[in-house]
């Protein structure tokens, strides 16, 4: 299939964009070659300016869990515009929102919207500072909390995938404030515990999603939760990725563990920009103009996002929704299980989120998804996209499933991936 207008596209693009992009890992750096341009989105099939069409596991990073360009959140959003797209002052639909978010989520009370979970993540570990009066926090290798700069140290996502530890222009006086675990060991967040005076957080993805696809080990979770308790530091939970995906009431829900904050993004706004931080009101009321913790944000709870925000999470309301997610997810499981049986692999799941690692499983930590093979993966990459399927451009993001996926699309990936395989292993 051609791509020569997306790669017009690009050359264009570099030429007033830094590196053509406005975020790094759509640039292809990881898998060689130049991006797709996407022209349009239907379900769960994108469109790339030369008219091919892929089955997309993108999905925007996470949030079209109801799939692209849904009716009834269009007709949503294309009423609010009617009304005026940004006002800002207060709208009912901001209340709205905030209450549906609440009563998901175990432990909500209260819920500040912000722009990107960026935001989010950045104005919870502030919160979390000044109701415990400590600056330190420990966040785990590979867990990716957004660009601020504290949590650029070992980061995931885009700085993973670019072989970026720490970023320059990150002040040194807050690296010494960031304190490292290995994800799913326990034991090293209590030797930090025992080593440093003044944890006001520990910060972490219940389900680490940016450096694949991380499942917590039994009984990881609920040490954190028991830790931080028993030493009078806070526990925010980031499930910007996870959160209203993984269950009704997101990874709080299913694995039963509730976070002192936590922070979301993706699905709440069905798309659109969107990010929020969430806990009791013992903690949140802190926040301006009630307390004495300043965040603030022009176009926070922008009406738009919040019509978006709402219709998804009341489509994901109906009967046999996650039901749903998570057979799909059986039915892909199943199929990569079979094609990669005997070969150095390893496929992992957590309900819609996924990931094939180019190495033998299972990967518990960033050290053991470091030892992938990125070349093959990027092998394999291009034959998914020549035989229509759209994955994200590097070894160290997870996929995910919709609700518009259907089961002949779950089908005609395995059949992909199966030649793709052959290829990528030859």
């Amino acid at each position: 299939m051609g791509t020569d207008k997306s790669r017009k596209a690009m050359e264009a693009a570099r030429r007033w964009i830094p590196g053509g992009v406005n975020s790094p890992v759509r640039a292809f750096r990881a898998v060689g070659g130049d991006p797709l341009f996407i022209a349009s989105a239907s379900g769960a099939h994108v469109r790339d300016v030369d008219g091919n069409e892929y089955i997309d596991y993108v999905g925007s990073w996470g949030p079209m869990v109801v799939g692209h360009a849904h009716p009834r959140v269009l007709e949503s959003v294309m009423e609010a515009a009617k009304r005026g797209t940004s006002f800002g002052a207060p709208t009912e639909a901001e209340t709205r929102l905030a209450e549906l978010v609440a009563s998901r989520v175990p432990g909500v009370e209260r819920v500040r919207f912000v722009n990107s979970g960026t935001e989010a993540t950045m104005s919870a570990l502030r919160l979390a500072r000044a109701h415990t009066g400590h600056n330190k926090f420990v966040k785990f290798e590979g867990c990716y909390h957004g660009h601020g700069d504290s949590f650029l140290v070992q980061a995931g996502s885009g700085a993973a995938t670019l072989g970026i530890p720490n970023s320059p222009g990150v002040p040194e006086t807050l690296v010494r404030d960031t304190l490292l675990a290995p994800f799913n060991d326990l034991k090293a967040v209590e030797r930090l515990f025992a080593a440093h005076d003044g944890i006001a957080a520990v910060i972490v993805e219940p389900v680490l999603g940016n450096v694949g696809l991380i499942p917590p080990e039994p009984g990881f979770l609920e040490g954190l939760r028991a830790l931080t308790r028993d030493r009078g530091a806070l526990l925010i939970l980031d499930e910007v990725m996870t959160g209203f995906r993984l269950a009704r009431g997101g990874a709080t829900e299913r694995f039963g563990v509730r976070g002192d904050l936590v922070t979301l993004g993706k699905v709440i706004g069905g798309g659109l920009p969107v990010g929020a931080y969430a806990g009791p009101a013992s903690i949140m009321d802190q926040l301006a103009p009630l307390g004495s913790v300043y965040q603030a944000g022009t176009l926070s709870g922008n009406p738009l996002a919040m019509a978006a925000g709402i219709t998804t999470l009341e489509l994901l309301d109906v009967p046999g929704t996650y039901e749903r997610l998570e057979a799909l997810g059986e039915r892909l499981e199943r199929g990569m299980r079979s094609a990669i049986e005997g070969k150095p692999l390893c496929f992992q799941r957590v309900g819609s989120m996924f990931c094939l690692y180019f190495c033998l499983g299972p990967v518990r930590n960033w050290d053991d998804a470091k030892k992938a093979d990125t070349k093959a993966f990027a092998k394999f990459f291009h034959g998914m996209l020549q035989r229509g399927v759209y994955l994200a451009p590097s070894q160290f993001e997870a996929g995910f499933l919709s609700l518009s996926h259907t089961d002949e699309d779950i089908d005609r990936t395995l059949a992909a991936g199966k030649e793709a395989l052959a290829e990528a292993l030859s």
